[in-house]
């Protein structure tokens, strides 16, 4: 597994995550790698999108096969991973079976973030707050660059896509705009809203007993994305 952390490009690390990284490996058996991208405001973008890539690309080269990854982040690190995934699409470079996104963050401006976070501020996270993390990362680069304002082409070749979010966080539109934005472009994906929870609840079990049953749905995530992928293959051959 090739976990990609979040918290706006700014704050966090393998370190901050390993106790999620932890427990992922613990209910999907896998070995989980998570990277220490450049963080902003001394690494602006693309820096940590390009780490991500070269993350990717440095477990292609230690020998680990397309078919037998899968990837996953929180927050900022869905945006990371999804500009990954159309970066290989770009390139030709052979998709991980998967990608599953807790709380992805997909409008960098937080425009539909913001409106939501004034009918119900969450304690996890604030969209005044977010915006000028981010803002540390993307600037002066263009809100309309086409890697930070993504979008899934037609029939693109990415993998099988796996989004829980609470329900009523701040993120919860980009959520289902990335989910909508899947089904437009004909890429599998699979959206669950969880209600009454907070942003990136998956990475609190002390707090949220829900994240355990959480964890398992990703866990079967993986099971079918393996499975999925190794039915192709056999087909090919």
């Amino acid at each position: 597994m090739y976990y990609i952390h979040g918290s706006g490009y700014v704050v966090c690390s393998a370190r901050t995550h390993r106790g999620l990284a932890s427990r992922l490996s613990k209910v999907t058996g896998l070995p989980v790698f998570v990277l220490d991208y450049r963080l902003a405001p001394e690494h602006r973008f693309p820096a940590a999108a390009d780490d991500v890539a070269a993350g990717y690309q440095w477990l292609l080269d230690q020998g680990h096969q397309p078919g037998d990854i899968v990837v996953g982040g929180d927050s900022a690190g869905c945006h990371l991973t999804l500009d990954l995934l159309l970066q290989n699409h770009r390139s030709n470079t052979a998709q991980p079976v998967g990608a599953f996104m807790f709380s992805p963050l997909m409008d960098l401006s937080l425009t539909m973030a913001e409106r939501l976070d004034r009918h119900r501020p969450d304690p996890m996270a604030a969209a005044v707050t977010g915006r000028k993390l981010i803002g540390l990362y993307t600037e002066p680069e263009p809100a309309q660059s086409p890697r930070l304002k993504l979008s899934i082409p037609p029939n693109a070749a990415l993998p099988p896509l796996f989004i829980q979010a609470s329900a009523e966080e701040m993120l919860s539109d980009d959520a289902r705009h990335l989910a909508e934005m899947a089904a437009a472009a004909a890429t599998p994906c699979r959206l669950e809203l969880w209600p009454g929870r907070i942003h990136v609840f998956q990475a609190l079990p002390l707090m949220v007993p829900e994240a355990a049953s959480a964890l398992r749905h990703v866990a079967d995530f993986v099971t079918d994305a393996f499975s999925a992928a190794d039915f192709l293959a056999a087909e090919a051959s």
